[in-house]
């Protein structure tokens, strides 16, 4: 009985000291994990740091200072060149294109997602279907470039951003379809069962009930296409061959000649191209993280 004491401190200071040693280690997995994830965040930033700030810095400085990442005098001179060669024709057509497909990549995708979802195809032909679109979204584009090339010379697509709007739908709508499966999944069918008895044809039932519950998902689906078609180049330089409907990845290329690399210019037209996805991006962040968590189910 007279150790009891001595007994009950000796536990106390072991349960302690587990508890401190527990602490211990969850303090240094918080360190550990903040580390590595600032490590991550600085590896992806300093290519966007030199970019813009190759972009901001007087060629003189550069040349005499070629490893400085940030320019003493920052100048605008490199943004004023490249505007003034034309840039803003290769924006525009940027935009145009981006645009066009998106909107055509969501008018065919969306029917397409509903209708593998809601209805009952023969011979699991909607799994068939479902691997060629996925066997689609994973073929890289340069094996069918040549194919895709020649069938706009027949159909004299060649040349038109309109052919290059069709042409990206090769990437867009499996991408588009593949997305947008997840989201139309989400959608309660009592919903559209109850609207059937009050007399909604299939039609009205996308429009007023499907199509709304959806929105997120359309948002992100039309961020991802649009990102995409913004920045492809192997196509538009088979299809486009006009210095007048280049896109901006075209332009962003010229600037590299059997002459040399103007960087500054080069930087330049890099952070304009860059600045409209990433103002996007950020705008409907939220729904972007629930298009990468749905591409996934």
């Amino acid at each position: 009985m007279a150790n009891s004491p001595k007994a009950a401190q000796l536990t106390r200071n072991g349960v302690a000291a587990r508890h401190r040693a527990r602490a211990g280690r969850a303090v240094l997995g918080r360190a550990t994990t903040w580390l590595l994830r600032s490590a991550a965040l600085a590896l992806l930033l300093l290519p966007c740091v030199w970019m813009a700030g190759a972009a901001f810095m007087p060629t003189l400085e550069r040349l005499d200072h070629p490893l400085r990442m940030w320019p003493a005098a920052p100048t605008f001179e490199h943004f004023a060149s490249v505007w003034g060669s034309g840039i803003g024709a290769q924006v525009f057509n940027s935009l145009l294109v981006g645009a066009g497909t998106t909107l055509l990549a969501l008018s065919l995708a969306f029917p397409a997602a509903y209708a593998l979802v809601r209805l009952r195809f023969p011979a699991r032909l909607d799994m068939l279907f479902l691997m060629f679109v996925l066997a689609l979204k994973l073929m890289p584009p340069i094996t069918i470039a040549v194919p895709l090339f020649t069938l706009a010379k027949r159909l004299h697509l060649l040349d038109s951003l309109v052919g290059l709007m069709l042409g990206y739908q090769i990437y867009a709508l499996p991408m588009a379809i593949w997305m947008l499966l997840a989201f139309v999944r989400e959608v309660p069918l009592e919903y559209e069962e109850a609207a059937c008895i009050d007399g909604a044809g299939l039609a009205r039932r996308l429009v007023q009930i499907v199509l709304p519950l959806c929105g997120p998902g359309l948002i992100a689906t039309a961020v991802f296409v649009f990102i995409a078609a913004w920045n492809e180049f192997l196509l538009a330089l088979l299809f486009v061959s006009t210095p007048s409907r280049f896109t901006l990845p075209l332009a962003i290329a010229g600037y590299v000649t059997e002459n040399g690399i103007d960087w500054g210019d080069l930087m330049s037209a890099g952070l304009i191209a860059s600045l409209p996805t990433l103002a996007v991006a950020g705008y409907v962040q939220r729904y972007l993280l629930r298009g990468f968590a749905g591409g996934l189910k």
